[in-house]
């Protein structure tokens, strides 16, 4: 085990020359570590896990056997550009967990958070934007630019189209398969997935307050109980939308759709 400059980095590693690793850097026996791959401090990277520049790794993160981050992006039109893969800090990749670089098409960044757990054989294709504190469980796929709010809960073998958008505290069920939006605070399921309710137990662990949870129910009634069409129900959300900054993420979410909304 090499511990120089107060690495650990087992004999059996491949570490190009222009790799950057910060202090406390544990990378176990088969790794490869391409050139242009950043690495934060007390990072550790398992056996067989395989790191592909660009790529901008931050402190803490946790990279089990055999995952991939950094590859190409599974997307034709890329003829070898110098896109780019940024992590944040305190994420877990577990085993064969797989995460390409962006496409020029795409402004060339794929982007994950902080304090992500992206559980055994997840893909997160290319330009895909990913928050904070998200959970993607077993086998989940999200194609190319999809964006994940904070705190969204993905279930395992969920299927998630390209462009698509999941919103902050959403709670997607198990083998769903989404081609639409699905909103902030939002339920949703099945194939193709469509809205199931508020995800009211996410609310609550978000620490929201009471007033706040009631406008963010009010918020939901409108939108797919009131039987009005999307623009009308949006209509009759801004004055609760001047009071309450959630509802007002909700509206915009709503309002900025491309795929359309998940109903």
């Amino acid at each position: 085990m090499d511990r120089r400059e107060g690495l650990e980095i087992h004999p059996s590693a491949l570490v190009e020359a222009g790799a950057r690793l910060a202090p406390g850097v544990r990378i176990g026996p088969y790794a490869y570590i391409e050139a242009d791959v950043e690495i934060g401090v007390g990072t550790t990277i398992g056996p067989y896990a395989a790191l592909m520049g660009p790529l901008r790794l931050g402190r803490g993160n946790r990279i089990h056997a055999h995952a991939c981050l950094g590859d190409a992006p599974q997307d034709t039109s890329h003829a070898g550009e110098p896109t780019r893969l940024e992590i944040g800090d305190d994420n877990t990749f577990r085993e064969f967990v797989t995460v390409h670089r962006g496409t020029t098409k795409g402004g060339g960044v794929t982007r994950i958070g902080n304090a992500n757990l992206l559980m055994a054989y997840s893909h997160v294709g290319h330009d895909c934007q990913l928050g904070n504190h998200i959970i993607i469980a077993n086998a989940v796929n999200l194609g190319g630019h999809v964006s994940v709010g904070d705190y969204a809960n993905l279930g395992g073998m969920a299927a998630v189209h390209q462009f698509v958008r999941i919103g902050r505290h959403a709670m997607i069920g198990g083998g769903s398969i989404l081609v639409q939006d699905v909103p902030p605070f939002m339920m949703a399921a099945g194939n193709h997935a469509r809205l199931h309710g508020l995800n009211r137990r996410g609310l609550l662990r978000a620490g929201l307050p009471l007033q706040t949870r009631n406008a963010i129910k009010r918020a939901h009634r409108i939108l797919y109980r009131s039987g009005l069409r999307l623009s009308d129900a949006c209509a009759q959300l801004r004055e609760l939308a001047a009071e309450f900054p959630e509802v007002a993420h909700l509206l915009d979410f709503m309002q900025h759709s491309q795929r359309g909304i998940a109903r």
